[in-house]
């Protein structure tokens, strides 16, 4: 039974399934086991050259040699500083020479990268978490929306999935649905709302590709969505993490200082590279080197669907097996 959608057409992939960009999680291994088992596995660059230790292009020829399967690249484009500005254009570049078609674009205007990504016959999506961004993005461009809801690990929207199905249903545009998703009922659920796609990425951490520290896959496990709580001491807006004794002793408010930083128009660019510089060795230190750090474990309430560390092919092939029956129960 096809599965086919505007995303599989869109990205050339034959499962609905999107294994989204995680810093620090994203090392090539499991972007190219999810590609293969015939999903799409999306290259984070930061995590690609400043944690796993690859070249972008080294990398890039890495997964090629594991999977002839289309792969995926996030561009991360707010204007935090001119020297990431630029290094993102070179990566860009480098993902298009070398063959990648497919862009997920986060945290500003998308429009340059939907000019250089259009120009060799790419696609671009961009995540939003409300109508206001998707309609600022399709303005831009961009071919489809990655609507991030409530339940979505890391910074996470507003809305429940309905709520952005209902909200961005009428744009026109394929629609993906981000968060809460960590097993196979719920990738249905999904679908059946209407979505073109599903973007997994907790679900991904707990699988045996993932370089994550062992800590990290075993909290998971542990935890239940009622675990899941915003802090904005790590980038100053609220991103998604497990709650543990650590979360607990340091809270999960900035200061206000740093509310105001964040609020100001002038300081409000400088307190998020702040946050970001910090962020990457907090992120980094817990995800690679586990709990004795006692920093941050990034999670959304799909952990609640969670209850095994599985190699990752294996999950993109039973989501896909019970859309299959789905759609064949349906179809009578």
């Amino acid at each position: 039974m096809s599965m086919a959608t505007a995303f599989t057409r869109h990205a050339g992939v034959e499962v609905p399934l999107i294994c989204g960009a995680m810093y620090p999680c994203s090392n090539p291994e499991l972007i190219a086991a999810v590609s293969a088992a015939g999903g799409l596995g999306i290259i984070q660059p930061i995590s690609m050259t400043f944690v796993h230790k690859h070249d972008l292009r080294a990398g890039i020829r890495w997964i090629r040699a594991q999977t002839d399967k289309p792969i995926g690249f996030n561009a991360i484009v707010e204007k935090s500083s001119k020297v990431y500005e630029d290094r993102m254009r070179k990566w860009i570049d480098v993902a298009l020479e070398e063959g990648v078609r497919f862009f997920v674009t986060a945290l500003g205007d998308p429009r340059w990268v939907v000019e250089r990504v259009h120009a060799v016959g790419g696609v671009v999506y961009h995540d939003v978490t409300e109508r206001k961004f998707a309609e600022k993005a399709l303005a831009g461009g961009v071919d489809g929306l990655i609507c991030v809801n409530k339940d979505a690990g890391g910074h996470a929207g507003s809305r429940s999935p309905e709520q952005l199905m209902a909200e961005l249903g009428d744009l026109g545009a394929p629609l993906v649905c981000a968060g809460g998703v960590g097993d196979a009922a719920a990738f249905v659920r999904a679908l059946d709302l209407g979505f073109a796609g599903v973007q997994l990425g907790t679900r991904f951490i707990a699988t045996a590709e993932c370089k994550a520290h062992d800590d990290y896959k075993q909290a998971i496990l542990k935890a239940r969505p009622a675990d899941i709580v915003l802090s904005e001491r790590i980038s100053g807006v609220p991103v998604a993490v497990i709650r543990t004794p650590y979360v607990d002793k340091v809270g999960t408010q900035a200061s206000f200082l740093m509310k105001r930083a964040l609020r100001h128009p002038k300081l409000k660019h400088y307190a998020r590279m702040y946050y970001s510089v910090k962020s990457v060795f907090e992120l980094r230190k817990a995800s690679l080197q586990g709990v004795s750090y006692k920093d941050f474990f990034q999670a959304g309430k799909s952990v609640g669907g969670i209850d095994a560390i599985e190699p990752a092919g294996e999950i993109v092939r039973r989501f896909a097996a019970a859309a299959a029956a789905a759609a064949a129960r349906r179809a009578g």
